[in-house]
């Protein structure tokens, strides 16, 4: 699936958010040493992973945050929308992919949240294992689970940065995010650096 947003030049802060995430998400590091597949579906669930990040952040916030938002949001699904027509889906199955597309977006997005909230993670781990890496019971490689507890120690550490950055900074496009590959447990949520 080609992420055709990232390439277009805007001066909406909304789009130029989501084509910042859309950058935060094709972060090396998690395709070549963290299992994440360089796949149509391993671009897409890391996206999801961020873009649950910038709505944690934003969650609480005021209309604006409110409002930039949603049109993150709209501009992921349009983009989504582009990209299966880009891929040749016909204009009849599109609106069933978009679905399972919705579906997975709003699955990701609660569990994402509720380990974001409570600082859980083995819950982000058990999460991420599942969602992106594939992980099943009985089927969990020693390295699989290491690579799916450091994008959750990542989350928790980003959480942290993006709760640092203002509001507005982040509506500007202020997305700090941690190391990827580092396996450093995060800091406690209390303390800020």
């Amino acid at each position: 699936m080609k992420f055709s947003l990232f390439s277009r030049r805007t001066a909406d802060p909304a789009e130029a958010l989501y084509r910042e995430i859309v950058a935060r998400a094709r972060q090396p590091a998690f395709y070549r040493d963290l299992a994440v597949p360089d796949t149509t579906e391993g671009r897409f669930e890391m996206i999801l992973v961020h873009l649950a990040l910038l709505f944690h952040r934003l969650k609480s916030e005021d209309r604006e945050c409110a409002r930039v938002a949603q049109a993150v949001l709209d501009a992921f699904f349009s983009d989504m929308d582009r990209s299966l027509r880009e891929m040749g889906i016909g204009d009849l199955s599109v609106p069933k992919k978009m679905k399972k597309l919705g579906d997975a977006y709003h699955g990701r997005s609660l569990a994402y949240d509720r380990g974001l909230e409570a600082d859980d993670a083995e819950g982000l781990a058990a999460a991420i294992g599942r969602n992106v890496l594939g992980l099943e019971a009985g089927r969990e490689t020693p390295a699989l689970v290491a690579a799916a507890g450091t994008i959750a120690a990542y989350m928790l550490r980003t959480r942290d940065r993006l709760a640092a950055e203002s509001a507005a900074g982040v509506i500007a496009g202020a997305f700090p995010t941690a190391d990827p590959a580092d396996p450093l447990p995060p800091e406690p949520q209390g303390v800020r650096s």
